[in-house]
């Protein structure tokens, strides 16, 4: 292995995306215009929703596609390549567009978040690292999300970093899952690189180190007095934690003037245990402590906290949240969905498979969401090619009949509405045209988003089915394409 090699995330990609560039380069399809869609099948989590996230990266790596000598060495040691092939990859640049939905933007099944026009060796290139990120985050993002939505309004941290799958893992999860809503991480490096905001408290160690546990609270509200947050549950959180804590807090923080302070519970009944520490801390005086609690949390047992009334301000999620262990797959994929031939024509491509999930919706595609103008709840997604729009396919009255993707005599006719186009030029002839938001103004548009869905597509259980339609030209396509290739 060569450890002194720096990582060219080019050469990050499936070995057949490079068999298939030399066959394309041998074949004459090199400057073939292809055009790919990424989507996925299913939420994860059998949720109604999902969010998008992980563009910043994929423009960052877009904007570094190249081949040093040392990749094109190694690919001639493989002798199976084409030394036109490799000369073409040694002078590699992206000149192709790409469109696709903003972060944080609330994204369904088989909606394409991002779309690659590009030639067929370059395009077929991306397919890897742009699966790899934008399934990585927007299954962090969603699950953030979910997990955020269940503490009511209460803060949630990421607590996730050791338990990440790999260092990208961590520094890209802690990204994602403050775009889903979370208020900061314990991953320093995510705060250096990304502004996700890095704090944290003190660990069990810190407690056993001292003679007493007392001496340990004493010490560390000593020396940060501003942030004194004191984890009880070492020994007996009830019995000599909240005590010790207390007794801390009257002796270092009450002759200061300070009252912002706060307890963190790790392990035990969290509903009972929370409820005894409020009324401790209430009657020794401290009522404005906040109580913070950890430990294999998700958002199913923080909405049972909750409902057992359960006094917690804030929630620290870890391996839950960072790996979505409930379902931690997101499921994206990239599909061809159209060439041009050479004349510029735009020419429809489908995959069939018996499962009938796996059929993709072909041709170069715009996509719209539609709003209800009384409400400003989002009605549904409609798709068509991109050579229409929602206006030329109104009825004479104006209105549009779009119908539930799953039961097809279900629709619903749209007489006051706006629609908005989702996906966004981002690189255009190679170029970056797209201005790329901060982090937080991702986060808070991911939040604004999320308000114009109804509260019956964001349940945990048996979610509203959210309408994504097909305009009558482009399911007209597709039905052809089905029947065609029987």
């Amino acid at each position: 292995m060569n450890t002194n090699k720096k990582l060219n995330m080019t050469m990050l990609c499936d070995f057949y995306e490079l068999t298939m560039g030399n066959g394309y380069f041998k074949a004459g399809y090199k400057d073939r215009i292809t055009h790919f869609d990424l989507f996925f099948r299913n939420v994860p989590d059998k949720g109604g929703y999902a969010i998008a996230a992980g563009l910043e990266q994929v423009i960052e790596y877009i904007q570094d596609l190249h081949f040093d000598p040392e990749d094109i060495e190694y690919l001639r040691s493989r002798n199976m390549f084409d030394e036109g092939f490799l000369d073409y990859l040694a002078n590699f640049k992206f000149t192709g567009d790409i469109f696709a939905v903003p972060e944080g933007t609330p994204v369904f099944p088989k909606e394409p978040i991002l779309t690659v026009r590009a030639p067929a060796i370059q395009a077929q290139l991306l397919e890897t690292y742009l699966l790899l990120t934008i399934n990585h985050q927007s299954l962090i993002a969603t699950k953030s999300n979910r997990i955020v939505r269940a503490a009511r309004g209460r803060t949630v941290l990421e607590f996730g970093s050791r338990r990440a799958q790999g260092s990208s893992g961590a520094i890209d999860g802690a990204r994602a899952a403050y775009i889903g809503g979370c208020k900061g991480t314990a991953c320093t490096i995510s705060d250096q690189l990304y502004g996700v905001p890095a704090g944290g408290t003190m660990a069990h160690a810190w407690v056993q180190t001292f003679p007493s546990q007392y001496e340990a609270f004493k010490t560390y509200c000593e020396i940060y007095p501003d942030n004194a947050i004191l984890l009880v549950d070492t020994y007996n959180t009830l019995k000599s934690g909240i005590p010790d804590a207390i007794k801390a807090f009257n002796e270092v923080l009450k002759p200061k003037g300070i009252t912002k302070c706060g307890i963190r519970l790790d392990s035990g009944d969290m509903a009972y245990l929370t409820r005894e520490a409020r009324k401790m801390l209430d009657e020794a005086g401290w009522t404005e402590c906040k109580i913070t609690v950890s430990n294999s949390l998700d958002e199913i047992l923080i909405q049972d906290l909750l409902l057992q009334g359960a006094q917690i301000d804030s929630f620290g999620v870890g391996e839950r949240l960072i790996t979505a262990r409930s379902e931690p797959v997101f499921g994206g994929v990239y599909k061809l969905v159209a060439f041009e031939d050479e004349q510029g024509n735009v020419v429809p491509k489908i995959k069939l498979s018996e499962n009938v999930a796996k059929i993709t919706t072909p041709h170069y595609k715009k996509l719209y969401r539609l709003f209800a103008n009384d409400t400003g709840k989002a009605i549904g997604d409609w798709m068509c090619t991109y050579d229409e729009d929602v206006t030329s396919n109104l009825a004479e009255d104006g209105s549009l009949t779009i119908f539930d993707p799953d039961a097809t005599w279900k629709k619903k006719t749209l007489t006051s509405f706006s629609a908005q186009e989702l996906q966004k030029p981002i690189f255009l002839n190679g170029e970056l045209v797209y201005d790329m938001p901060t982090l937080d103004e991702i986060q808070r548009y991911c939040q604004a988003q999320m308000e114009t869905l109804w509260d019956e597509v964001k349940r945990f259980d048996n979610p509203h089915n959210y309408y994504v339609d097909l305009s009558q030209k482009l399911w007209d396509i597709k039905y052809d394409l089905l029947t065609h290739h029987k």
